[in-house]
């Protein structure tokens, strides 16, 4: 018995030994110097601006990969571009501004569906065809004209005038442009809590 104490005994030594070790790891300067390093990468990149700075408080890019930065800033710029234009629609179809004439051959007009989540879920929503026309369409676009298209003269993440689009674009100054970026990715940001909210409570409570 005393030899299994003395066992014991040493066994909860090595544990709690193993234990301060793996704390003083974990706080060690040269760790906590590196990912201080990583966090800051990123302090001066478009859209970290007060009062929150750079906001990333999951971590997804604390190890300072400029790949999946730009990665997942493709993808808030495209989320947000489609926030805008979804937001705008919950806009102008709620004024009663809709396309004219009729959405198919049976005779049903576009001003005759429900707004919002109603018009895709519920006993008064678009037929399955209509959403199927919708969504070929939505993937068409994605496939031809959303997108980047290497070597055409793209400026930065999340530009797809592709060589054929400018609108005025070149004739910017730098400052112009950054200021014009800053807008539209907070504008997406702003967008995709709006559409998010209004969705939510026309289901709590309809619109």
């Amino acid at each position: 018995v005393k030899y299994y104490q003395i066992q014991s005994t040493n066994n909860m030594k090595l544990t709690i030994l193993a234990s301060l070790i793996a704390a003083s790891a974990a706080f060690a300067p040269a760790q906590q110097s590196a990912k201080t390093t990583s966090l800051n990468a990123f302090e001066d990149a478009l859209g970290s601006q007060p009062p929150l700075g750079f906001f990333d408080p999951l971590g997804l890019v604390a190890d300072g990969d400029e790949e999946k930065f730009d990665r997942l800033r493709y993808v808030e710029i495209k989320h947000g571009r489609i926030a805008q234009l979804a937001f705008l629609g919950q806009i102008v179809t709620r004024a009663g501004i809709h396309l004219p004439g009729n959405i198919d051959y049976a005779g049903n007009a576009f001003d005759s569906f429900p707004n919002g989540v109603a018009a895709l879920i519920g006993p008064d929503s678009i037929p399955f065809e209509g959403q199927g026309q919708i969504i070929a369409f939505i993937g068409w676009l994605e496939i031809a004209f959303m997108r980047d298209v290497p070597g055409t003269g793209n400026e930065h993440v999340g530009d797809f005038r592709n060589g054929y689009i400018d609108f005025g674009w070149d004739d910017f100054d730098e400052e112009t442009k950054m200021s014009k970026r800053a807008i539209e990715l907070n504008n997406g940001r702003a967008a995709q809590f709006g559409i998010l909210g209004l969705m939510v409570h026309e289901l709590i409570i309809p619109l």
